[in-house]
Order: structure tokens, then sequence, then C-alpha cells
């Protein structure tokens, strides 16, 4: 069972915390990251973007010119996509990018990456994040002396207002709950800082459950009750 240590604001280690092996000690499965983040910001798409064909283009329906006898080529709505200001041709239109990853592919991805950043040493368990003042510049000293370079992610309780409000213009950090973790933020961030409750309720919701775990039928039966034996092919000129 792996254990982290335990730091106060002031960088000093003041306990320790073990963590759950189910979720803190998961292999890396850098094909299943890549496909959990694919999967998350493919769901983030808005696929709103869109042209406008021949039918949605302002222009009179009616015919220009005769077919023939005009010497010029034969052309039929005003709103023809060769004409301009007539409509797009294959452009893109609205569409929903969006598609289900199974529950238990998104939470061992969660649990690879969050692991991986353990085994790196960037993840730190602060004991408590409280500040005195909802101070922008409290904070960067705070993660100067705690030597959070780069991207940082906080996992804390949303109700910690002097954090959220010290931390908002700080574009290098994100402050989310446990609830509001994904894949996405775990990789994005070179470094994750948790507190022992958000440790608690992270083991919580990514811990596999017993029923996810046990085999759903035995071997040799389906659903409809124990397999039959097959019986053996019979042979073409064999004496039985």
């Amino acid at each position: 069972m792996p254990t982290a240590k335990i730091l106060d604001l002031t960088s000093q280690e003041v306990g320790e915390v073990e963590l759950a092996d189910a979720v803190f000690g998961v292999p890396l499965n850098e094909p299943l990251i890549h496909e959990a983040v694919r999967s998350f910001l493919a769901n983030r798409r808005a696929g709103t973007s869109a042209t406008k064909t021949r039918g949605d283009v302002e222009g009179a329906g009616r015919k220009l010119w005769r077919q023939k006898g005009t010497g010029r080529a034969r052309i039929a709505s005003l709103r023809s996509p060769l004409w301009k200001g007539g409509g797009n041709v294959h452009g893109p239109q609205p569409r929903d990018w969006s598609y289900n990853l199974p529950k238990k592919m998104r939470k061992r991805a969660m649990c690879a990456a969050i692991s991986e950043r353990l085994r790196e040493g960037n993840l730190i368990i602060v004991n408590d994040w409280r500040l005195e003042h909802p101070k922008t510049r409290e904070f960067i000293n705070t993660l100067g002396t705690l030597k959070l370079s780069g991207k940082t992610l906080i996992v804390d309780s949303l109700k910690n207002t002097n954090l959220m409000l010290a931390s908002r213009n700080v574009q290098t950090t994100k402050v989310v709950n446990s609830y509001g973790v994904n894949i996405y933020d775990l990789v994005n961030h070179q470094k994750v800082v948790l507190t022992p409750r958000t440790v608690s309720e992270l083991t919580d919701i990514l811990k596999p459950r017993a029923k996810d775990d046990e085999e759903r039928y035995r071997p040799g039966e389906v659903l409809g009750g124990p397999t039959k034996p097959r019986p053996s092919p019979r042979r073409r000129g064999a004496a039985f």
C-alpha cells in the first residue's frame, strides 16, 4: 500500500497517509488514458459550426434565362454554389461528436493517471489549505513555499472561499472539488495537490465496486442456464 507525506502550508511534514492500491497503485496504461482523454475532448465539443446550403441563402428560385439559345452557360438558380453569394457545398453542419466510454474504463484511466503522478513525485498532500485573506499574492507565496511550479491542479472543497477567490487570477492553477476531477485535468497539469479529505473522497469515487469485480456468469453457463454439450459432427461414409 503506497504512502504519502502530509505537508502544511510552510512545507513542513506533519504526518503520513496510507493510499489505497486500487486507486493510487495502478500501473500506467497509456492507450487507456489516451482513449479517455479523446472521449472527454469529443464530449466537450459544441458541434455548432454550420454553413448555408443553397436552400438556406437568400435569392429567388426563378430561372434567370432560358436554357438554350443565349450562348451562355445554362443556369438553374441564383442560389447555385457556382455563383457568388450562392450556397456552400459539403460544408460543416451541426452534429453531435460525443460518444460514451464505459464507466469502468473512465475510472481505470483516472486511477492510472493519478497513480503515475504519485510515482513521479508530483502528487502533494496538504493538511489544510487555509488562507487568512483572499489575496492572490498570498496564494502565489504559498505556491512558492510548496515548490509548486508549472501547471497545478488543486483538489479541495469549493466552500473554501479564500482559496477560490485568491486562485482565480492565476492562469497556471485550477481549483476543483473531488467530483470535478477529470482525466484531462490530471494529464494537463504537472502537479496535483490533495488534502486528506479529498484523498478519502477520491478513493470512494474511483475504487472498483464489488459487483464490477465478480464474475457475472460461471464457466459453462449462459443466461438461459447451463450449456449442453454439442454433438460431434457425422462424417460421410462412416459406419455408426
